[in-house]
């Protein structure tokens, strides 16, 4: 289940007209995959066109000279997401689309049925495991299934699609996501950039050892693990710690006031700060002595665990989902139980307990091993391959 390594020549290429499909451009890792993709679509002499709800992250697409087609594809109201077939279509047409791809299952929906009135070739990336707890859900995520190929972001993914579906490997494509590690590099750390963030923290003055956890604050994310593995840490009798939890409610207040009310509860109200967003995740990660990605769910891959190990930090992740293929256990970091937070706790422990030259050690194989493996060049390369081979069958076909 790899992506294919022969495509046309580049003189028999098509130009690349890509529609991407995707809710929203606020953060994540979808997200921030479309504006890779599309980037290297660009750099093609292609044309990349996002269809979105928009946010955040809407002007750095624009950068690229992608396009930006605002739509309420982020709507699941049925009504909406019917209506939203025309909007895709007339999008398609206004640029002579050749390729849509989708990357959420709302907006599939209107992308599949989009892109076969316009008889353009359509495909999916599986960007998750998605609970399917009855028939009736199974079949709203089997859109993601439908295209003439369905890319899964790590091995991981697509053994589940495999399983639940029963696609045949040859419509599996699996790409893991990338990263750029131009600005992943511990050397691209400014000190005053640095002091500044600690200042906004609330540790100017605080030497502790800083534990990350990036993340939205949703409840699958681990938050109220790591608050409670940081009762445990503390009652093993280590008090030089501090951790960040590092992402935004989006919304979910009850979520945040619960993290508060347990924070508060268990007295950690000096060892555990919420930041909300942060832009600059260079300077977060270079911050951090380890970084941490306490998921309950399987991550279908695991964005944070590879940038973190890109900066040199050991990492402490759950063992499960992607996470198994970007960490290697005791090498470049420590996988343990999902939803154990004194398994946690002892991991984080051991970690802040090595010397300095033993986590710098570690940090740096982690480094070589996801420089190797998950590049975003690597992953735009492999896309773009898939486009063309979608496009070279359709024209034979």
């Amino acid at each position: 289940m790899s992506a294919q390594e022969t495509t046309p020549s580049e003189k028999s290429r098509p130009a690349l007209r890509i529609l991407q499909v995707i809710p929203d451009l606020e953060t994540g890792g979808a997200e921030r995959t479309t504006l890779d993709v599309a980037a290297a679509i660009q750099n093609t002499g292609g044309r990349a066109v996002v269809a979105s709800s928009g946010g955040r992250l809407a002007k750095e697409l624009g950068t690229s000279g992608a396009i930006l087609e605002r739509l309420p594809v982020q709507s699941k109201n049925p009504l909406t997401i019917w209506q939203n077939i025309g909007r895709l279509q007339g999008v398609i047409e206004k640029h002579q689309i050749n390729v849509v791809h989708a990357r959420s299952r709302a907006p599939a929906w209107s992308a599949y049925y989009a892109a076969k009135r316009s008889q353009v070739p359509f495909i999916a990336t599986y960007h998750g495991t998605y609970s399917a707890k009855s028939s009736v859900k199974r079949a709203y995520n089997a859109i993601m299934t439908k295209g003439v190929k369905t890319i899964a972001n790590s091995h991981f993914i697509a053994e589940h699609i495999h399983q639940e579906y029963n696609l045949s490997t040859e419509q599996i494509v699996t790409i893991p996501r990338g990263a750029d590690f131009s600005n992943l590099n511990p050397n691209k750390v400014d000190r005053a950039d640095a002091g500044a963030m600690r200042r906004s923290w609330g540790l100017s003055e605080d030497a502790r050892p800083i534990i990350l956890l990036p993340g939205r604050l949703t409840r699958w994310k681990g938050q109220m693990a790591l608050i409670e593995a940081a009762a445990e840490i503390v009652k093993m009798g280590r008090k030089d710690f501090v951790c960040v939890l590092a992402g935004d409610a989006q919304g979910r207040t009850d979520y945040e006031e619960e993290l508060k009310t347990r924070i508060a509860q268990l007295g950690l109200e000096d060892h555990v700060h919420l930041v909300g967003h942060v832009d600059d995740m260079t300077t977060a990660y270079g911050l951090a002595h380890v970084v941490v990605s306490a998921s309950t769910r399987p991550e279908a891959f695991g964005r944070i665990a590879v940038e973190a190990q890109a900066m040199q930090k050991p990492v402490v992740v759950t063992d499960h989902g992607g996470a198994r293929e970007t960490v290697l256990n005791g090498k470049t970091g420590w996988r343990v139980t999902p939803g154990d937070p004194l398994a946690l706790a002892q991991a984080i422990d051991a970690t802040l307990a090595m010397t300095p030259e033993s986590r710098q050690k570690m940090g740096q194989t982690g480094r070589n091993h996801v420089l190797k493996a998950y590049s975003v060049n690597q992953m735009c390369a492999k896309t773009l391959a898939v486009y063309w081979d979608v496009l070279s069958h359709s024209a034979k076909g």
